[in-house]
């Protein structure tokens, strides 16, 4: 267990700090050939971890290069200018409807795609109202913690969603029916404590002439109409996969081919408008690291499987499910929350899931904690800047446009806006799933 604790810490701090800027996946991967080479695990666990992850790996591809085809076109800028004139020069009014606007995006294009695209949007939207730094780190912060926060709702709105929902088979409907409300509840929760946290800090007017027009936001009028018509053919593909057993990664690459053709016609003989998005840039800065990433993680954290840590879990998910439905919830997704917030949700998930499955529980308490570590990897990790991949590629675009959040800032925000956050949805996780079966 020590060799294989310490093989995993070793992964972690590289994928971290990313010495000599070496992607996460190669770094993974060498995690990887080090647990083979000690023997923490098999040859053998390598197609078992990789059926656990290879869909919820190509559809976290597929969405982040649909948002970035997507925004390429214009299409985030448009739709953020049209939520900032919906302010109406009420600085409040535009800090809700920018959270509300993350949640969204959260909820159909995945937390780690919403920001990547939403961070440098809302920056560069600040700069234009000439938001002093104190009123700007207020809005950032806030995006950053909404996607995360509220990146519930969907199979598709977290890498965490799609390993646990395709862990556990549960159909795209099925959590939905779930998760939705649940997430409605950490949206409301997430609203008020951001709204207490920095209502000092956001100014009462705003200048709405200095924005430009959403309609010359639009770089690629033909891929920004057909963005509309691949997104509904998307969600309704979510709702069908499960039942015709489609994965849900096909359904995303699929809708991500569309963009593609659309954004690449010019190669067609019958090309109905020139154009004007860099496609091959676009598909050299898709997520590729993250599929090496997810297999090498994955495979280091399934040695500390094989070595008895998720036993131990385990047992103390059997200890607090002797406390009751409500407290053994709680109790339960705080774990996975500071799990997730000191190892990373990434790791964090598949542990908790062999845990729980290794566990010996009562059906409605199994159902509970399946989905209160939906809960606790997808909101725990804001507690700490190294908690999620969201974080720390939103910390990472932040600093390339000259807005540096130092760790200390972070921690004291990121812990009183999560805690709070986290036990209303915990507890409204719980009182849903007991409507559900009453």
């Amino acid at each position: 267990m020590f060799v294989a604790l310490l093989i995993f810490l070793a992964t972690l701090v590289c994928v971290i700090w990313r010495p000599r800027n070496l992607g996460i996946g190669w770094i993974a991967m060498a995690g990887m050939v080090l647990a083979l080479a000690a023997g923490v695990v098999s040859l053998d666990d390598v197609p078992r971890v990789w059926a656990i992850v290879w869909d919820a790996t190509f559809t976290l591809v597929a969405l982040i290069l649909i948002s970035l085809i997507l925004d390429a076109a214009g299409f985030f800028e448009w739709a953020a200018l049209h939520v900032a004139r919906w302010g109406g020069g009420s600085g409040p009014r535009l800090f809700v409807l920018i959270i509300l606007l993350g949640a969204v995006m959260a909820a159909f294009f995945a937390n780690d795609g919403a920001v990547l695209i939403l961070t440098p949007l809302v920056l560069e939207m600040l700069h234009a109202l000439k938001f002093e730094r104190r009123a700007a780190l207020a809005f950032m912060l806030a995006v950053g913690f909404t996607v995360d926060a509220t990146s519930l709702p969907l199979m598709i709105s977290n890498l965490t969603n799609i390993l646990t929902a395709n862990y556990f088979h549960i159909a795209f409907t099925d959590y939905a029916r779930v998760m939705v409300a649940v997430n409605f509840a950490a949206l409301a929760t997430t609203l008020v404590v951001l709204w207490l946290y920095f209502r000092k800090a956001i100014p009462p007017r705003f200048d709405v002439s200095a924005l430009d027009s959403p309609r010359d936001a639009i770089r690629d009028p033909f891929v920004f109409y057909a963005g509309w018509a691949v997104l509904a053919l998307l969600l309704a593909g979510y709702f069908l996969a499960h039942p015709l057993g489609v994965p849900v990664s096909a359904v995303a690459g699929g809708a991500a081919l569309l963009l593609v053709l659309a954004t690449g016609r010019e190669h067609f003989p019958r090309r109905q408008s020139k154009a004007v998005i860099p496609l091959k840039t676009l598909l050299h800065e898709a997520p590729w690291q993250v599929v090496w990433f997810s297999l090498g993680m994955y495979l280091v954290v399934f040695g500390l499987h094989n070595h008895g840590v998720t036993a131990l879990l385990g047992a103390l998910l059997e200890t607090y499910a002797q406390t009751g439905a409500w407290l053994g919830t709680l109790l339960a997704g705080t774990t996975f929350a500071a799990l997730s917030a000191l190892m990373n949700n990434l790791p964090t998930v598949m542990l908790d899931n062999l845990a729980i499955e290794h566990a010996q529980l009562a059906p409605q308490l199994h159902e509970l904690f399946v989905y209160a570590n939906v809960v606790g990897t997808g909101i725990g990790p804001k507690m700490t800047p190294l908690g999620s991949l969201a974080t720390l590629l939103w910390l990472h675009v932040l600093e390339g446009r000259g807005m540096k959040v130092t760790w200390g800032e972070y921690l004291r925000t990121g812990m009183a806006l999560t805690l709070p956050v986290l036990v209303v949805t915990l507890s409204a996780l719980t009182g849903w799933l007991w409507l559900l079966g009453g």
